[in-house]
């Protein structure tokens, strides 16, 4: 298996990606590695591994900022190590790609270099939350503005994701709204809890309020791109505001310190379960090769942890699966919901 890493994405670029690919390359022994970016900022980290014989480097200067625009990038960057890392993918080279690099350049990379599975719109990012259970959300931010359609074919694909990736059967699926009554949600919501209500190839659950999500009432989350962000992101800091609480109150006087000295490892299993880096990598569904995004600000154990779920996608044959279940296999029957949504 040959992934191929952006070494130069994110926040930290080599610094951290090289140590944490590197990491990853150690606990999976049939796993091959071609960093794409700086050879003379990539090699030092090469050289120092135990895993140097499965890893090339392919040298270019070109890089994606974090804050350029996406596809204006992808389109005029064509050394990049993001477009090269992606052209691999593309022309069977390499089985998938890591990045953790800007977002919309890695989902205009993944439709116009990679390509969309066929009977896919709209690729979407899927997160997988710490919550009671895990929990995918998508879209976690590819797609802003979602038709009816682009919800139904991100439920399937999270359907398909879970139960390939995590081994659920029947997964159950539910559209995130301001509320569980069918009254509620706009129009697009609407027309997709229609649509979704119909489908046979999904276990539907109809609306699920955000309150609801972190207690693990659904397997799969379905919101457009916008709205999704958002929520990933209120998450995301409602998690470090509650364990910066604790701590603070916990440490605040002599009783509180001795009881998280009796706690103490019930307090460390508490905090690797919300950890974000354990949940290091979203795979963007609906492109017709693995393309695995990381957190921008990832340090090494959050790149560790989204090339497993690199490794996972491309041992579970995940492209295979979305193609079978929602993409060309499945377009026929979103067809004829459609056009039986659009006559009534």
């Amino acid at each position: 298996m040959i992934i191929a890493v952006d070494a130069m994405g994110g926040d930290y670029g080599p610094s951290v990606v090289c140590p944490g690919v590197l990491t990853a390359c150690e606990r999976h022994q049939d796993l091959t590695v071609v960093f794409v970016g700086d050879q003379e900022k990539i090699k030092p980290y090469v050289d120092a591994s135990g895993a140097a014989g499965r890893v090339s480097v392919v040298h270019t200067l070109e890089a994606v900022g974090m804050d350029e625009h996406p596809s204006q990038a992808i389109r005029t960057k064509r050394r990049s190590s993001l477009r090269l890392a992606m052209e691999m993918v593309r022309s069977g080279e390499a089985d998938g790609c890591l990045s953790a690099g800007n977002t919309g350049a890695i989902v205009a990379g993944g439709v116009l270099v990679v390509g969309r599975i066929r009977g896919i719109a709209r690729p979407g990012l899927g997160v997988l939350l710490p919550t009671l259970k895990p929990t995918l959300l998508i879209d976690g931010g590819a797609t802003v503005r979602c038709k009816p359609e682009t919800l139904c074919q991100f439920a399937r694909m999270g359907s398909a994701y879970m139960t390939s990736q995590m081994e659920l059967n029947a997964p159950r699926v539910c559209l995130l709204s301001n509320g569980s009554e069918e009254i509620k949600g706009d129009d697009v919501i609407a027309l997709a809890r229609e649509a979704l209500s119909a489908d046979k190839t999904v276990n539907f659950g109809g609306y699920i309020e955000p309150n609801e999500v972190t207690f693990g009432k659904a397997d799969v989350v379905v919101a457009d791109g916008f709205t999704g962000n958002i929520m990933l992101k209120s998450f995301e800091g409602l998690v470090s505001y509650g364990m910066q609480l604790i701590k603070d109150e916990v440490l605040s006087g002599l009783l509180g310190k001795i009881g998280l000295g009796l706690c103490y490892f019930g307090a460390r299993r508490l905090k690797a379960k919300l950890d974000y880096q354990r949940y290091g990598g979203s795979p963007l569904l609906g492109v017709d090769g693995v393309v695995v995004k990381a957190h921008g600000r990832s340090k090494a154990p959050a790149i560790t942890s989204a090339m497993d779920a690199a490794v996972r996608a491309v041992q579970g044959d995940i492209v295979g699966v979305i193609r079978r279940r929602a993409g060309s296999d499945a377009s026929d029957e979103a067809d004829r919901t459609k056009e039986r949504l659009e006559a009534e």
